[in-house]
């Protein structure tokens, strides 16, 4: 598998720059998963945590699901990984494979890119029961952001620990 990442337009309007700085964080997630094992994808950070470069590929799958699916597109979908509604609970792979995280993954990344495109615009709203507030779909957008960007932090280190690999 390999991942083509895109730098965001310099001049472009403001969804087509959001759909770009969103894409690029979800290639560095994938980029930092490249050329690695399952067993290395499992390793786990420092103890207590049990968060590993698997871990955040199915938690990020969850984030997609919950935002755009469940929040923007009102689809009454479970997590894919916690009955109970617990993101936390995709972080333990200590069972998973590549081939089953990243499947769910892209699986969810493509549903919330054509949630986004037949969208009419960013100013359309869903219900984030969690908040219990509506959001629209360009916070929506800069939380995914937000939330790739911190995990690829994570990732960078994870990555590091594995094999010595820094940056992308």
């Amino acid at each position: 598998m390999e991942t083509e990442r895109i730098g965001p337009p310099l001049l472009a309007g403001e969804r087509e720059t959001l759909r770009a700085f969103l894409d690029f964080h979800r290639a560095t997630l994938a980029l930092k998963c490249e050329g690695l094992s399952d067993e290395e994808l499992r390793r786990q950070s420092s103890p207590p945590s049990t968060l590993s470069l698997l871990g955040l590929v199915r938690h990020m799958a969850e984030v997609e699901r919950a935002w755009f699916r469940r929040v923007i597109n009102g689809e009454d979908v479970p997590l894919v990984w916690s009955e109970s509604g617990d993101y936390q609970e995709a972080y333990d792979a200590t069972e998973a494979s590549r081939s089953e995280a990243f499947e769910a993954w892209r699986r969810e990344v493509e549903h919330a890119r054509r949630i986004e495109r037949e969208a009419e615009s960013l100013d359309v709203t869903g219900h984030q029961v969690r908040w219990g507030e509506d959001v629209s779909l360009r916070l929506v957008m800069l939380h995914m952001m937000h939330e790739y960007a911190r995990h690829n932090g994570h990732a960078d280190f994870l990555r590091e620990a594995i094999d010595g690999t820094v940056g992308v």
